[in-house]
């Protein structure tokens, strides 16, 4: 493996503009980009105002819908921001009085987005009169055209990136559309639909028709924001901090309570980002193991004994996951063995397939193998036809993939059917018959971009002062959540005497520090024996931590929870 590269986060402000603050905190918003301290005020009268492009024509015919009691079907989609802007959808529109129901494809037969088959299924299911669509469409012209060949009128409401002209819908809400001036491109999808659905009932209300109260939707929001990764903008942390409060205080669905209940989670207690390594994970499994309705159902859920049944299956389902995600990732593992790769002929993005691997997890395993080797990869696995491979692809700081296999489809356009996503994340159809053809091709692509950007880097924020290395910084930290894509958790640098270590169950590492100003720490390095190389006759660390809690036996001590281990 690479030697990682430990950086500081540049200054993107000027510290001395956020008032209120310790110097070192200061400096740790300005590294992430805050400007003053109004920022720091989570309140949700700071949103930004409904300026979507499309979204009063969506607001016109949805309205139009409910008062006529037109049939509405909501296309989904198979992940958590999926199902939680699906399940908000059907709550709010029913509070509002609508005639609705959900439809999300399965991702074995179907794919991803409202494909003319989804168009075929939604009108042979329902006939509705109107098809709304939630975190996909924004590429389905062949889907729309379908649906209103059926006679449905469609709105899209989506988030992905699009670089082509939208889809001839009746109305199409999406803040990266061209042409759209919302000053925020980061919403999730359930924050696109939330914004819709807030819209529309002060519409409704302000002419006296039922609408819904939409901040009691709030841990939706969150929950789908978090768990699709979007970036952490001011208005992104409003609604996640307002959903995080409600899930705090109980005042959320049964089924994220169940779920937090049956992971062994404290709801009062609740951080961010078990929103997306504690729910998130068992509501995806849904749609990469079976189908996204149980995920959808749980979160719909009216009662606490039916959320709790719903959990569970979902519980077992990431159990599943996790083992067939363990799997793959050995076979992967494996197959670059027999090539004998090391960093110096590693190639530069990794390009994978077995005709075995489970469709479901290979974006899964495509994220840990870009962790572990630093380089974009793309994990395939076989179509249902059997005659198509599906990738699921991630990608490293400073490659923007959608917009990489984009540049492969221009310049070959027989290699690749479909592809959408992100600059992170992205997924793609190729023929079978072309995989060989495709690796190649992308492979070269990625070749020819900077050496620099194959390198590790540890971003942090610096050393932290000796006095600040106390249990109430931790709270401090805290009080600034939510912590998350874009504006990271801090994490500091330093160099430490070494007093005493101890192995925990031979493969935890407990190390005890000394501080330049006499003071003694504990810190933790989780799962060292396959990470760090350590020398215990080595009179000092480098480390990279994070400051945290350990509770233990009723007693609350300051420990260093390390990221990074050097001698």
């Amino acid at each position: 493996m690479s030697k990682t590269l430990i950086k500081q986060r540049p200054l993107l402000t000027r510290p001395e503009n956020i008032q209120g603050v310790l110097p070192f905190v200061a400096e740790i918003l300005a590294r992430r980009g805050v400007e003053s301290e109004q920022e720091l005020e989570l309140k949700l009268k700071n949103l930004l105002a409904p300026t979507m492009k499309g979204l009063d024509q969506a607001i016109q015919i949805i309205d139009e819908a409910i008062d006529q009691q037109q049939k509405i079907v909501i296309v989904g989609d198979y992940d958590a921001d999926g199902a939680t802007s699906t399940a908000l959808m059907i709550l709010a529109l029913k509070e509002m009085n609508a005639d609705v129901h959900y439809l999300v494809p399965d991702r074995f037969k179907y794919g991803y987005g409202l494909t003319p088959a989804i168009a075929d299924l939604a009108f042979t299911s329902y006939t509705p009169d109107l098809l709304i669509t939630v975190d996909n469409g924004i590429s389905s012209h062949a889907g729309v055209e379908q649906a209103q060949a059926h006679g449905m009128k469609v709105v899209i409401t989506d988030h992905h990136l699009t670089t082509k002209e939208t889809p001839k819908a009746e109305a199409v809400v999406n803040p990266n559309q061209l042409g759209c001036e919302f000053p925020s491109k980061a919403l999730a999808g359930v924050g696109v639909a939330f914004y819709l659905l807030a819209h529309l009932s002060s519409f409704r209300a302000k002419q006296a028709k039922s609408s819904a109260k939409m901040s009691q939707y709030l841990d939706l929001v969150a929950l789908g924001t978090y768990a699709d990764v979007a970036s952490l903008d001011y208005n992104n942390r409003i609604l996640v901090d307002a959903g995080v409060k409600r899930i705090q205080q109980n005042l959320c669905r049964h089924g994220i309570s169940a779920l937090l209940d049956i992971a062994g989670r404290d709801p009062a207690s609740l951080k961010a980002q078990d929103l997306g390594f504690v729910i998130g994970p068992r509501i995806n499994a849904a749609g990469r193991m079976e189908t996204m309705d149980i995920g959808i159902e749980c979160l719909l859920a009216s009662d606490m004994q039916t959320a709790y049944q719903l959990a569970q299956q979902l519980n077992d389902l990431n159990l599943e996951r996790r083992q067939v995600e363990g799997q793959i990732k050995q076979d992967a593992l494996l197959e670059l063995e027999k090539l004998e790769l090391d960093q110096k002929n590693l190639p530069s993005a990794l390009v994978m397939y077995e005709e075995h691997w489970h469709q479901g997890v290979i974006g899964i395993v495509a994220g840990r193998l870009k962790e572990q080797f630093h380089r974009p990869a793309i994990v395939f696995a076989s179509d249902e036809d059997g005659i198509h491979v599906k990738g699921s692809a991630r990608s490293i700081d400073g490659i923007h993939i959608r917009d990489a296999i984009e540049l492969v489809a221009e310049q070959h356009p027989h290699l690749i059917s479909h592809f959408g996503g992100h600059a992170a994340a992205a997924g793609l159809t190729v023929k079978k018959e072309h995989f060989s053809e495709f690796k190649a091709v992308f492979e070269q692509l990625i070749a020819a971009m900077d050496d620099e950007l194959f390198q590790a880097v540890l971003w942090t924020d610096g050393a932290l002062p000796a006095e600040a290395i106390q249990l109430n910084t931790v709270d401090l930290i805290q009080n600034l959540a939510p912590w998350g894509q874009k504006f990271p958790l801090p994490i500091f640098e330093g160099v430490f005497k070494l007093l005493d270590y101890r192995w925990l169950k031979e493969k935890h590492l407990k190390l005890r520090l000394a501080l330049d100003n006499g003071q003694v720490v504990d810190a933790i390095a989780f799962g060292a024996k396959d990470k760090f190389e350590f020398d215990p006759m080595l009179d000092s660390v480098r480390l990279v931590y994070e400051l945290d809690r350990n509770a233990f036996n009723g007693n609350v001590n300051l420990q260093l929870r390390i990221i990074h281990l050097e001698q």
